[in-house]
């Protein structure tokens, strides 16, 4: 079975990431939630990685407000690919988290969406894209959602323009 794998540093970051789950329940898209942090070793992520490319994993989605190079932990164990969601530190503005999650090695290529609750959504829109490059169906809802998307935007601007 095809899934996408969300891995959060801590338990603290699902508030932000719930957004990511959401928006695969709206296409009934598999996932699997596992916290991973930087405090555990390099092996244990390894053998998560492992574990879940042989279940099926298609993608990784990585949020951490803790250390960006979260990320770049997982994308040294696959050559799928890693999606990266910088999430706001309360001590900080969030420019450290974009900062520490952008900046990665060489040839290992990490997709770093937007910031916190924007960024867990697009993750899952990403992951989507992907999946759909062999999923005409999910294709199918994927450009169906986007001209529902279109059409609210269009209904609330006409809402709000005054043209001459």
């Amino acid at each position: 079975m095809k899934f996408v794998s969300i891995i959060i540093g801590s338990n603290s970051d699902f508030d932000v990431m719930k957004k990511c789950t959401e928006t695969f329940e709206k296409f009934n898209v598999n996932y699997e939630l596992t916290v991973l942090s930087l405090y555990d070793s390099i092996e244990k992520i390894k053998d998560y990685i492992k574990c879940a490319e042989e279940k099926g994993a298609v993608s990784f989605i990585v949020a951490s407000s803790i250390n960006g190079c979260l990320a770049s932990s997982v994308a040294s164990g696959t050559t799928k690919p890693i999606i990266a969601v910088p999430i706001k530190d309360k001590n900080f503005d969030g420019s450290t988290a974009i900062l520490s999650t952008i900046n990665k090695p060489l040839a290992m290529p990490v997709a770093t969406v937007a910031l916190d609750e924007e960024g867990a959504i697009n993750s899952a829109y990403l992951a989507v894209q992907i999946l759909a490059l062999n999923d005409n169906e999910l294709a199918v809802k994927l450009k169906e959602d986007r001209i529902v998307m279109l059409n609210k935007v269009q209904t609330a601007a006409k809402n709000i323009e005054v043209l001459l």
